[in-house]
């Protein structure tokens, strides 16, 4: 990192610490929380019931395919009566390997804003003006990473919610500053409900960046499960009843199951398709009643995707999780 990048990191994170230390001082029991505003949406779910979790993602990834840096950082809160439940956890992949950073679960009070993301131990997390989050700062020892966040290049609100925002970004590795872009993504969850479902952010350079999800999970293969947004030469594309297959698996006896590691995706009206085959990957079996266990997993994927009659070559992400 440069002189000036450090000098600018610091002041923002002195500035953040300062705004937390007023928030103490003032009896606010909520004072460590800071993210940007909750949606009109959650604020009428935290008033209604106590049983949510709330999630939020950042995912980093390079655009030039000499220099593939993935970096994802998923947080995840649940209410519950009497406290609520926080999860950290953040990984890397680079030369085809993956490195889990961070990974921490605690317990609070009772929030007034449980979705407000709460920084702890080497994480800090810097916010700006309308508190929007501008940086991921995790330092621990030798280690260093930072997570810059730049402006928004595109937003889409689902109908259940969530928002997914497109920013410009970079990744600081000690003094290398690698520039890309970050996925953004926000929802909320009964926590009685079914589980969200699998999902991908791909890019093909600066022509082509798209989001996959499952909005709940289900069998795998199940048509038009799926729904899909993408950035294709600056304009906004969105698709439903997008379906993403198995193409291959193998075992992963830890879990006493299968799990993918290639795909086909395909549209029921026939825009959009393309398929996806695993480079590497981080998987991790839970603890669960068994015989078959819960799982989750994160891969690195390459492929094409068809849009409009034309044919990109595609890199990215794509998160699995098995209950």
């Amino acid at each position: 990192m440069t002189p000036t990048s450090l000098a600018s990191s610091w002041l923002r994170t002195v500035a953040a610490t300062a705004l937390l230390a007023v928030a103490a001082a003032c009896g606010e029991p909520d004072a460590p929380d800071v993210a940007e505003a909750p949606t009109p949406e959650d604020t009428a779910q935290a008033g209604t019931s106590s049983g949510w979790v709330y999630e939020r993602t950042f995912v980093f990834t390079t655009l030039d395919r000499d220099s593939a840096y993935v970096a994802p950082w998923l947080f995840r809160t649940r209410t519950r009566p009497g406290g609520v439940d926080r999860t950290t956890r953040g990984w890397i992949t680079r030369g085809g390997e993956w490195e889990e950073v961070l990974d921490q679960s605690w317990e609070t009070p009772p929030s007034r804003a449980p979705w407000r993301l709460l920084p702890r131990g080497p994480l800090t997390i810097v916010v700006g003006p309308g508190d929007a989050v501008e940086e991921l700062v995790f330092e621990e020892g030798p280690r260093a990473l930072e997570l810059l966040m730049g402006d928004v290049l595109m937003e889409w609100t689902a109908t259940d919610g969530e928002v997914l925002r497109l920013l410009d970004g970079s990744l600081v590795l000690a003094d290398q500053e690698v520039p890309g872009m970050v996925l953004d993504r926000s929802r909320t969850l009964r926590a009685d409900g079914p589980p969200a479902g699998d999902w991908a952010f791909l890019v093909s350079g600066d022509s082509l960046q798209m989001v996959l999800e499952r909005p709940r999970a289900g069998e795998p293969g199940a048509e038009g499960a799926l729904r899909a947004w993408a950035r294709l030469d600056f304009r906004d594309l969105r698709w439903a009843e997008v379906t993403l297959g198995w193409a291959e698996e193998r075992a992963f006896p830890a879990a006493r199951r299968d799990i993918p590691v290639a795909w086909e995706v395909s549209q029921a009206e026939g825009r959009l398709r393309g398929s996806l085959q695993a480079t590497n990957r981080w998987a991790q079996a839970l603890e669960g009643p068994g015989p078959l266990l819960p799982l989750e997993a994160l891969f690195s994927v390459t492929g094409t995707v068809s849009v409009e009659g034309r044919t990109y070559p595609v890199r990215g992400l794509l998160r699995h999780t098995r209950s």
